[in-house]
């Protein structure tokens, strides 16, 4: 299955994913805001939803380049078990948005992760974004790859952006 995203499509075929992982989901993107999702009736959010799947034993990594809002940063505090097991990092070279769901499947394209790019604004307030969802082996296998190089550090030696990074890794 290979699917082209757009504009209102990420937030119900991407973010509609989320709810739905049972072991891992990994995170990529340059920008995170506060964000909400439709979770049954209830507007939520995202970071309750996160904080829902950590409780249900999902593990999740986020990666981000640069530090969130205020508003973003006071929903985090309302969700104690994310300092403990949210897996985060910051990477200021990270441009990428990704969403790994399960290691099965993956969400490449441009939307951030803020309302205006994958969030439920209205169509006359979010950006023109697009991607493709897929779960296509070689694709997902191909973006696991990528996340996991910047995760465990293989660039850090030789970024030339290491002054911005506020906790280089290697």
């Amino acid at each position: 299955m290979l699917t082209f995203i757009s504009n209102s499509s990420h937030f119900t075929e991407v973010l509609s994913r989320v709810q739905s992982v049972k072991h891992t989901l990994w995170i990529g993107t340059a920008d995170i805001k506060d964000l909400y999702v439709e979770v049954g009736k209830e507007k939520k959010p995202f970071l309750a939803l996160l904080a829902q799947l950590i409780r249900r034993g999902v593990d999740i990594r986020l990666i981000h380049a640069k530090e969130p809002g205020p508003n973003f940063r006071e929903d985090f505090d309302r969700y104690p078990v994310l300092y403990d097991r949210l897996e985060r990092m910051l990477c200021p070279r990270v441009h990428f948005k990704m969403l790994v769901f399960d290691g099965k499947e993956v969400y490449v394209g441009s939307a951030n992760l803020t309302g205006a790019g994958i969030g439920m604004k209205t169509d006359h307030k979010r950006n023109f974004e697009a991607g493709i969802l897929t779960d296509e082996p070689e694709i997902v296998v191909q973006a696991m790859t990528q996340f996991d190089e910047v995760w465990i550090g293989k660039h850090c030696k030789t970024c030339k952006r290491r002054d911005f990074c506020p906790d280089p890794i290697v």
